[in-house]
């Protein structure tokens, strides 16, 4: 297959062809590279873009890894190291030359390098920040220094600056200067002689104005910026919010000290959802890929809320344990438990599905938790009574009891209440006490609907089938 700009070029093909490219490349490669030609692995990658050339790499045996990478050009190599997994771009620093490590690391963006060093061991990193050129040290010393998942930590100091005094003209031939070391030139900012930020522009605002005009004219002073402490969801949540290409980043003295911008967002955004997404299946999430963890340590993580749910479970048991005179009596019983306990963990966890989300997103807030949680106690009942109804003539049809029956429907209303205000509530009370609602997560609250149900059917049974 050709890689040549036309209409079934990289740049205009749909997302599953791309994905179809992607797969090809690497497997092309993987070929080449087992014909050890590595001219013709090289020709391969110079149309692909340096993504899918990471992608590709990635997707390699660890032996041939560094081999592909080699490949590459200085320039090549530099764009493409910053594209790849932590733990691929760990594996090429030990197999590097000590000089082509340098060279590469020096010319990362600050905040890609930062997010690198936050990975490696501590002797390589002070090894490597040692050989760093000063302004490229001080740069990422400047990142390090703040705390893990902070504005601080992930900003880049490569912004473009201007001064409210300067003309049109002066800022254009400012910007030409410094493109080629920046971030991004789109969005400009204005500070005064002590780095306060004063006002911001876009590069289109600079643009279509009057070269003869000031700077203070076309910019705008009434701006949004995030302090250095600020949680890095939160400037997600801004950036998504205002649609802002990059955001600002002061320190407490309001200095602009560096930006964020949506690329650094959108890394993010992927690692956030995927640790609630972890913690919605039960799961300690880790730094480094799930698919790319020794087995030992991926059984460590899981084994902690298994081990949880266990516990809890055995509390099931001993409820039934404690009923044995109405189940040894009644022993029909005994097959509507499996389906009580589903319908109600099914039940609490879709309440706390959308709880839990629509805290990530900022939809609702604590302050909303009164009425979110009686919101969802009354879908709770509407949904148990539904189903009530629906089992309570199944119950009948399966066991001809209609005494059986009713225990199970009214059971079933019952659980549908409570785990709708257990599924909807709880998030909440993490959040309050400081931890992450996703932590009470469908497993968990799914566990404990099933000991609350359990004991719930029991009970309303005994009083229904017992009474004189």
């Amino acid at each position: 297959m050709s890689f040549t700009e036309d209409n079934n070029s990289p740049a205009s093909i749909s997302a599953t062809s791309r994905r179809e490219l992607r797969e090809l490349v690497r497997s092309q490669l993987q070929a080449l590279l087992e014909q050890e030609n590595l001219q013709g692995a090289k020709a391969l990658l110079v149309p692909v873009q340096p993504a899918d050339i990471a992608e590709a790499i990635e997707g390699l045996p660890e032996t041939m890894q560094v081999i592909a990478f080699r490949l590459l050009s200085k320039s090549e190599a530099i764009e493409v190291y910053e594209f790849l997994d932590s733990s691929v771009q760990q594996s090429l620093v030990e197999e590097f030359k000590r000089q082509e490590v340098i060279d590469i690391v020096d010319k990362m963006s600050p905040d890609d390098r930062a997010r690198l060093f936050d990975e490696l061991p501590a002797k390589i990193v002070s090894r490597l920040l040692a050989e760093l050129s000063p302004d490229e040290r001080r740069a990422t010393a400047l990142l390090l220094g703040y705390e893990s998942d902070t504005a601080g930590r992930i900003m880049t100091p490569e912004y473009v600056s201007l001064k409210e005094n300067w003309t049109v003209g002066e800022a254009l031939e400012r910007i030409r200067s410094l493109a080629h070391v920046s971030e991004t030139i789109y969005s400009l900012y204005v500070t005064d002689s002590a780095r306060h930020l004063t006002g911001i522009l876009s590069l289109r605002d600079l643009v279509v104005a009057q070269p003869e005009q000031t700077i203070g004219d076309v910019m705008v002073r009434e701006l949004v910026s995030v302090q250095t402490d600020a949680d890095q969801e939160e400037v997600a949540r801004i950036i998504q919010r205002y649609d802002f290409l990059a955001v600002p980043v002061v320190d407490t003295e309001q200095r602009l000290v560096g930006i964020v911008t949506v690329d650094d967002v959108l890394d993010i955004l992927e690692a956030e959802t995927t640790e609630d997404i972890y913690a919605l299946g039960g799961l300690q999430s880790g730094a480094d890929s799930y698919f790319q963890t020794n087995l030992f340590t991926v059984a460590r993580r899981r084994v902690v809320w298994l081990f949880v749910l266990l516990v809890t479970s055995v509390a099931t048991s001993a409820v039934i344990s404690s009923q044995q005179e109405v189940l040894q009596r009644f022993v029909e019983l005994t097959a509507f438990i499996p389906l009580l306990i589903s319908a109600g963990g099914n039940v609490g966890a879709q309440s706390s599905t959308v709880v839990i989300r629509g805290l990530n997103t900022d939809e609702i807030s604590i302050s909303k938790a009164p009425h979110v949680v009686r919101r969802e106690a009354i879908a709770g009942a509407l949904l148990g009574i539904i189903l009530g109804i629906f089992v309570l003539f199944l119950a009948y049809a399966l066991q001809g009891n209609w005494l059986v029956a009713c225990a199970v429907g009214i059971s079933l209303v019952a659980i549908a209440i409570l785990a709708s205000i257990a599924g909807s509530s709880l998030p909440f009370l993490f959040q309050a006490i400081g931890f992450d609602p996703a932590l009470m997560s469908a497993p968990f609250i799914t566990t404990a609907v099933d000991v609350l149900g359990v004991m719930i059917y029991l009970n309303v049974a005994r009083a229904i089938l017992l009474t004189p």
